[in-house]
């Protein structure tokens, strides 16, 4: 724990998807135009780093759904937003959700994600939550 979070602590591991360090995310630098809106996201790599830092201080979940976001970093947004809908509930059939966990885990390099929409799946399934297949009633 003693690398958490890892942008006060340890700056050096922490870079944006251009490359660019901590230090060089700065006022001036937006002002100027040197930094791009994809430079504000989290990159895989200190995703994963974050993650392994919440696994040795014993917060599981926390390490669970940091490193599903590493797995994630890369998938453009328009499909993280098609995912999220479908998983609320009464909105996928089982099917739907397996599809989506089969493309997760195939086409997205995402197989703890994956792994996730099954579960979800299963808890829907016993809870109701799933969506009946008959559109009209959407």
């Amino acid at each position: 724990m003693s690398d958490y979070p890892l942008g006060a602590r340890r700056p050096d591991l922490v870079s944006t998807p251009s490359g660019l360090g901590l230090h060089e995310l700065t006022i001036d630098a937006a002002r100027a135009g040197e930094i791009r809106s994809e430079d504000l996201r989290a990159t895989p790599e200190t995703l994963r780093r974050q993650s392994a830092v919440a696994l040795a201080a014993g917060r599981s979940q926390l390490a669970d759904n940091l490193a599903r976001a590493a797995e994630l970093a890369t998938v453009p947004s328009e499909t993280i937003l098609e995912i999220y809908t479908a998983l609320r509930p009464h909105r996928s059939t089982a099917e739907e959700l397996e599809a989506w966990a089969d493309r997760l885990e195939t086409e997205l390099a995402a197989p703890l994600t994956a792994m996730f929409v099954r579960e979800a799946l299963g808890v829907y399934a016993e809870r109701g939550l799933l969506h009946s297949g008959d559109r009209a009633q959407v």
